[in-house]
């Protein structure tokens, strides 16, 4: 479900007119409705409730502390890869032992952050960031900082294809996440030396937007296999974590029913014996969102139409980086967008459309060849969906464009939770010291 609805030929995020918002604080502007949010988290919840589970939302596809601590408040845990995003949980109140920290590359005073706050445990990702662990923890518990051993769940990669996209894959052989199965035997046996962590999990995640179940019954059946052989050799494992991944709905309506995951997952969770971390994250957001444009300019040049809107790559990464498919669709519209129930964009009503942005890049386009109302003009609002997960996140600076404002809809109410970055606050970091003149 999505609470984004056409009423009377205009767009409601929840109960909120989308141009009303538009017109209070601008465009571009991204806006989230909460009861999708809450939706998609409960529906998580639910599919997995035959077995001992903890999700973890993966804050990268999403860190607003709007939607944060919606979440939070709702009961999930937190899936964290920096210590800036430990840093936004924990400015929420967030649960501590409900949070784990992943990543390849976590740097000493990342880690020595979440040992301090005594999160739940490490994503361990090689043999050397195991042994960094153990002496950050030791050096803390001799200060008196640290009592029980940092608990860590060793990430393996089981080689599984999800067939995704390539920079979105994570459990291949090529890919630099985790290490191989033999490897991390021969890495558990040697952890035992190691005084100041615990082994405490397994860290399975296979990449993202996975629409298919196989992969995870690929994975999951190697996962089990490796605990039980290990927990027969007195490593205590506890939790198996197997990610987030599950695909979303943008253009191919391929996506499945966090049921349909469970379905595959449960069973396998049961016999490992332990309790199930699952991390997703765009499954929660990436549908709560849209990015809301104003088309600035409409040109003719050669046998292309562009649409020239004031969103551009610096704002919505995704399709420059990933050739990534949003709908987009006008605010004010007679006809539904084609992925959600619409008829297909096609006859003399409808031009075929670059959308572009304003930055100086011929790699700006938040869509290309994309049939459109023709009668669109300079003015007209347009909604990008399916922009709740990795938009505002991976937005930059680029052109020195400002940050665009997050806004939450609550039923009748929308909250500015991250106001319009200005062009002073923006340059307020810089300097020119004289001496360089």
């Amino acid at each position: 479900m999505d609470s984004f609805k056409y009423k009377d030929g205009t767009l409601y995020a929840e109960d909120v007119p989308a141009r009303k918002i538009a017109e209070e604080v601008g465009t571009p502007a991204y806006v989230y409705s909460r009861e999708t949010l809450l939706d998609h988290y409960t529906k998580i919840d639910k599919a997995f409730a035959e077995v001992p589970h903890l999700i973890c939302y993966s804050v990268k596809a999403n860190s607003s502390l709007g939607v944060l601590a919606i979440l939070e408040h709702a009961g999930t845990g937190f899936d964290v890869v920096s210590g800036g995003e430990l840093a936004r949980v924990q400015k929420i109140g967030a649960d501590m032992k409900k949070v784990v920290f992943a990543g390849v590359g976590k740097g000493d005073a990342e880690l020595v952050q979440a040992l301090r706050a005594g999160i739940l445990m490490f994503n361990v990702e090689s043999e050397a960031e195991l042994e960094n662990i153990d002496r950050l923890a030791g050096q803390l518990k001799a200060e008196g900082d640290m009592k029980e051993p940092a608990r860590v769940a060793l990430r393996v990669n089981p080689d599984v294809d999800p067939k995704t996209h390539a920079y979105i894959t994570t459990g291949k052989k090529e890919n630099k996440f985790g290490v191989d199965l033999e490897r991390a035997s021969g890495i558990i046996s040697a952890a035992k030396k190691h005084a100041h962590v615990r082994v405490t999990g397994i860290h399975a995640h296979i990449g993202s937007q996975i629409t298919d179940v196989t992969p995870y019954q690929e994975s999951l059946t190697k996962v089990v296999s490796f605990i039980k052989t290990h927990r027969g050799k007195d490593v205590p494992i506890q939790y198996l974590n197997s990610g987030g991944g599950f695909g979303i709905y943008y253009a191919d309506r391929k996506a499945q029913p966090a049921a349909k995951f469970a379905e595959v997952i449960v069973p396998m969770v049961k016999d490992s014996g332990c309790t199930l971390v699952l991390e997703p994250g765009r499954f929660i957001c990436g549908n709560a969102g849209i990015l809301l444009t104003r088309v600035t300019y409409v040109k003719e040049s050669g046998n292309k139409r562009f649409l020239i809107v004031d969103a551009g790559m610096n704002d919505l990464a995704r399709p420059t980086l990933y050739g990534a498919f949003h709908e987009i669709w006008p605010v004010e519209a007679s006809e539904l967008p084609p992925t959600r129930g619409g008829k297909p964009a096609e006859g003399e009503a409808y031009a075929v459309s670059d959308v572009v942005g304003p930055i100086c890049e011929s790699g700006d386009f938040l869509a290309k060849d994309r049939a459109l109302p023709k009668g669109l003009a300079r003015g007209d609002l347009l909604a990008v969906y399916s922009a709740g997960a990795y938009g505002f996140v991976m937005a930059g600076n680029y052109n020195t464009r400002p940050f665009v404002p997050e806004v939450i809809v609550k039923g009748g109410a929308h909250y500015v939770v991250n106001r319009r970055q200005t062009v002073e606050e923006l340059l307020a970091r810089e300097s020119v010291p004289q001496d360089l003149l």
